[in-house]
């Protein structure tokens, strides 16, 4: 059976709308990827020159250079392997890899809550990536699911950062803890905890500044917040998510390899996946950094936040194929 029919029976028992919302808000990553099919088309035996092709369209997705190359070599031994000569009956097997990339069989994509605790989720990342956004849409999310809610408004550094948030909390119905700008982060953070505390709260968010006068400070920043956290809550925060602007490819990469070397990121949110070309760049930052991308932005609709899912994205990516593939079986 071909990877593309097991892709589709494996998201057929996912809700049309899930499926859709992939599909939508990759449109623009999947305009790179169709140059695939030109590729497959224009080329009926695969060669080197198929190869160095195919790697150039992967290269231009912002698959990222190293991945490229693990990724073409994987394919080069398994199609020598599969003695697979016809180019067609190489985009499943690309798809497969793909998949396999993004999930690693013993991780959990899914975040970390329980019941009967708060639940602390500590946000990370640049100004500019749409991390308010996305603490704003995750509360929408956690209180359609009848949790109880508190965002806490650490990034104290922005102008307008704290108000954003207020904004999203009276939006989706949350409080929002907070003091003055320019206050210590740390302190509101705090305030954050012993008001979901009195709440009872099943979750609390918690926003970080973006910049300081230097990185030095910005991560001495959520060193000192993570001990707040884990000093009034054991084990806390349960999820450190750094988020990611999609849209800005390989400056997302090397933004994710500088925080994970100062900050223990448990997953990463890649938003505005449905503004750009560039998609590519979920499957260089998962492979690079290992570190597993748990949510992505399809949209700005205030339930476009969805939880990542490898079989989703890659049948996004070759919906057109897969078609094409049933057309010409019936």
């Amino acid at each position: 059976m071909s990877f593309f029919k097991k892709l589709k029976e494996k998201i057929s028992g996912q809700a049309e709308t899930i499926t859709n919302k992939f599909k939508e808000g990759l449109t623009k990553t999947r305009s790179a990827f169709e140059k695939v099919e030109d590729l497959v088309r224009r080329y009926k035996r695969i060669d080197d020159e198929f190869y160095e092709e195919l790697e150039e369209i992967l290269i231009g997705a912002d698959v990222g250079v190293t991945t490229v190359m693990e990724l073409v070599d994987d394919l080069r031994s398994e199609a020598r392997k599969q003695k697979i000569e016809n180019a067609h009956d190489l985009q499943p097997l690309l798809s497969e890899k793909l998949v396999g990339l993004l999930k690693n069989k013993d991780e959990n994509l899914s975040l970390n809550i329980e019941e009967g605790r708060m639940n602390v989720i500590l946000f990370v990342g640049v100004n500019g990536v749409g991390k308010t956004t996305t603490i704003g849409k995750m509360a929408h999310m956690f209180k359609s699911q009848g949790k109880n809610v508190v965002m806490a408004a650490g990034d104290t550094f922005r102008a307008g950062a704290i108000e954003q948030l207020e904004v999203w909390g009276e939006r989706v119905g949350v409080e929002v803890v907070k003091q003055q700008q320019g206050s210590d982060p740390a302190a509101v953070i705090y305030d954050g905890i012993q008001a979901a505390r009195t709440k009872k709260a099943d979750v609390l968010l918690c926003d970080t500044a973006g910049r300081l006068q230097n990185k030095v400070n910005l991560m001495e920043e959520l060193s000192k917040i993570k001990r707040v956290i884990s000093r009034e809550i054991p084990g806390a925060p349960h999820e450190t998510l750094l988020v990611l602007d999609a849209t800005t490819g390989q400056n997302a990469l090397s933004q994710a390899k500088a925080f994970s070397e100062s900050a223990e990121l448990s997953g990463l949110v890649l938003t505005k996946l449905d503004g750009t070309a560039k998609g590519g760049i979920v499957i260089a930052i998962r492979n690079e950094l290992n570190v597993p991308v748990k949510y992505v932005g399809l949209g700005e609709k205030m339930d476009d936040l969805q939880p990542f899912d490898p079989e989703q994205f890659v049948h996004a990516l070759f919906a057109g194929a897969i078609e094409n593939e049933e057309n010409n079986e019936e």
